[in-house]
């Protein structure tokens, strides 16, 4: 598994990276990869008739639509996107599993930073008691995953203020600087996670 650290990068240049890896991965070029990042200030929303989570009126950032599951969420400065770029055909075929395995992953890491994260029944995603620390969305290509997990770092939630995150009414964000009461580089909180993905999406079997 290859990770990468981008920095700082638009949406649109994070998602034309995703489709051109996506295709190498489909055609042997390249083995599972992992993109790390922070996205510049954006709301993004599944394809869904239903965009209601966007509520009215203007947003003070652009809105893209993408081939995720889900209802709008927020990427900015200070939060953690982890795009995952995996052969599910080495993973299981079961994206009910790989969506949990992204949440056990999360939830094992933010135990890192003393944050008893959880599941909550029926709700993707992780939690911090009724507060929302990670969310994620995915879609599949050829049995190729693209999109993941967007993980709040920093204490600076403002941009979900302007949204209905994930669709939740009344939902209150959290981060891992609010939950363990330090400010946490976003490139710190990368590294760190690299083994946590490894460990969980080793190939169960040979490729």
């Amino acid at each position: 598994m290859t990770f990468h650290w981008l920095g700082t990068t638009t949406y649109p240049d994070g998602l034309t990276l995703q489709n051109d890896l996506v295709e190498k991965r489909h055609s042997g070029e390249i083995d599972d990869t992992v993109l790390l990042l922070e996205h510049e200030h954006v709301y993004t929303i599944g394809r869904t008739r239903d965009r209601s989570s966007l509520r009215e009126g203007e947003l003070p950032h652009p809105v893209y639509e993408t081939n995720r599951g889900g209802q709008a969420t927020f990427h900015g400065p200070g939060q953690l996107v982890g795009y995952l770029l995996l052969d599910l055909n080495l993973h299981g075929r079961d994206l009910h599993n790989y969506l949990r395995r992204i949440e056990s992953l999360l939830i094992d890491f933010a135990a890192e930073f003393g944050i008893n994260a959880a599941r909550r029944e029926g709700l993707t995603g992780v939690w911090v008691e009724d507060r929302k620390l990670a969310s994620i969305g995915v879609g599949v290509r050829k049995w190729v995953s693209m999109h993941g997990f967007g993980l709040n770092v920093s204490s600076d939630l403002s941009g979900y203020e302007a949204i209905t995150p994930c669709g939740i009414s009344g939902v209150t964000m959290t981060s891992l600087a609010k939950e363990c009461g330090r400010e946490i580089a976003v490139e710190e909180a990368a590294r760190a996670i690299e083994p946590f993905i490894e460990r969980t999406f080793a190939p169960a079997v040979s490729a």
